[in-house]
């Protein structure tokens, strides 16, 4: 682990800190994630919004991951105001769908039904409880959700969900730079395997859509 980032870590963009705050969170680096949540303290990074990255993590590392690190945020930051919605699962259906289509674009029906094929509840809970009650929620953009999204799918090494959102992010008008800065900024947790595998993903996705960042790639 780069111990150096924090002699640094101003030049971080808010986005940059919420990638690596969620990647350390997802890979268990709990006295990392510690001493990234003083430097965000130091930095008077939105509390709210470290907290809804957070929330986020459960859908890719599940509830356990994010209860462990919700409950080291809380000794650091004081306790966020809930925004439970009484909204019904209709809304959240609809929220859901109008993000999924947001991401995927064209492909959203044809992803809907792919999954729909082995399992017609998963299908539905991706639109409602995804795409709707969680990634319909205030305080981040979808476009940072997204970003969020490639450093945690990165560092689980997860490959086609990773390529999807990263076609997300791009659909969301997120510039090359901030999509490898979302991947290169792995390296920081000491895990450069994970760097280099979403830096691959990235290259895959880059190639069959013809584009090249500037500067390009190393």
């Amino acid at each position: 682990m780069n111990d150096d980032i924090f002699s640094f870590s101003k030049e971080f963009s808010t986005v940059d800190f919420l990638c690596l705050i969620s990647a350390s969170a997802v890979l268990r680096k709990e006295k990392f994630l510690r001493r990234l949540f003083v430097s965000a303290k130091e930095r008077s990074i939105n509390r709210r919004k470290i907290y809804e990255a957070l929330l986020q993590t459960y859908l890719f590392a599940g509830f356990p991951s994010a209860l462990i690190s919700l409950s080291i945020f809380n000794e650091y930051f004081p306790p966020v105001n809930s925004l439970r919605s009484n909204n019904s699962n209709i809304k959240f259906n609809v929220i859901g769908e109008v993000n999924c289509r947001k991401i995927y674009g064209d492909k959203f029906e044809k992803l809907i039904e792919n999954i729909s094929a082995f399992s017609p509840e998963f299908a539905e809970w991706l639109v409602s409880e995804g795409y709707g009650k969680v990634f319909g929620r205030k305080h981040l953009t979808l476009k940072e959700r997204e970003l969020i999204n490639v450093s945690i799918l990165a560092a689980l090494k997860f490959s086609s969900q990773l390529y999807s959102h990263i076609n997300g992010a791009y659909r969301l008008k997120a510039t090359l730079r901030e999509i490898r800065d979302a991947v290169a900024i792995l390296s920081c947790t000491g895990k450069k395997d994970c760097e280099k595998f979403g830096l691959r993903v990235l290259e895959k996705f880059l190639k069959q859509k013809g584009a090249r960042p500037k500067p390009a790639l190393p």
